[in-house]
């Protein structure tokens, strides 16, 4: 988050109010995708819940290239 410059209110916007855009179910913890905007700035999170405490981690946040995703962030292109 901070190499990309991205603000901690930005990542608790979207794990609170953002979009889950995919999901792997795989994971352990299963983890998703979540898509939110910092003002006019998608912001993707890949999240996880803890299933004991309830506390949800961010694993890693980024602004998602344009080069590899549809115009509205939600969908990768192929």
């Amino acid at each position: 988050m901070i190499e990309r410059n991205i603000p901690v209110g930005a990542v608790r916007d979207v794990l609170e109010s953002g979009e889950v855009i995919e999901e792997y179910p795989a994971d352990e913890p299963p983890r998703y995708l979540m898509l939110g905007w910092n003002g006019t700035r998608p912001i993707h999170v890949v999240a996880e819940d803890d299933p004991v405490t309830g506390e949800t981690t961010a694993v890693t946040v980024y602004e998602p290239d344009a080069k590899l995703w549809k115009e509205d962030f939600t969908k990768r292109r192929k």
